[in-house]
């Protein structure tokens, strides 16, 4: 899809653009609807829940890795989750921008992830930059993620902080907006 392509190249897009509405609405559309159909299912009913996780993911959600229902993913398409990867209910991604979460990452509830972001001069005017959480880091509950941040390896966002600049490996960082507190 050439506007995720651009938007992942640092390209601006205005939202009443024909070709951001037939690409990116699309997806929104597609991701909104099954998130909807996986929320409405029994958590007991894991099965169900495993299987249309593989359909909103075509395929490349690791059996490894489980997202907790309820959750909301505007653009699972591009959503790309590694090996062992946990996230807890009231998970919110806004991911046309990418959103990158290698092995071994833990989510806690209500974590948003945020790869877009509009300009102030004129709000129909959109720009993204890619999240990447790295290797078995941990990110507290309700703990937000703003665009272009990367989570370092095995690196600790406490409950409720706001990321708003890189965590580096191996780190605490708490607070609004995060700051490290200690080296692990």
């Amino acid at each position: 899809m050439r506007v995720f392509e651009e938007l992942l190249e640092g390209k601006s897009f205005n939202i009443t653009d024909p070709q951001y509405i037939e690409e990116v609405h699309s997806e929104i559309g597609r991701s909104r609807s099954l998130c909807h159909r996986i929320s409405l299912i029994d958590p007991n009913e894991r099965e169900q829940i495993i299987s249309l996780l593989n359909e909103l993911f075509e395929g490349r959600l690791p059996k490894s890795s489980f997202i907790t229902p309820s959750f909301e993913i505007d653009c699972a398409s591009r959503l790309f989750i590694g090996e062992n990867v946990f996230a807890n209910h009231g998970l919110t991604i806004m991911s046309a921008g990418s959103v990158y979460i290698d092995d071994g990452v833990m989510l806690g509830p209500q974590v948003g992830i945020f790869t877009v972001n509009h300009e102030p001069k004129n709000i129909r005017v959109i720009k993204t930059a890619s999240v990447h959480i790295k290797k078995n880091a941990w990110i507290g509950a309700r703990v937000n993620l703003l665009p272009g941040v990367t989570i370092g390896e095995n690196a600790i966002v406490g409950t409720g902080s706001v990321v708003t600049h890189d965590i580096p490996d191996n780190t605490v960082a708490v607070g609004v907006p995060a700051k490290i507190i200690k080296k692990i």
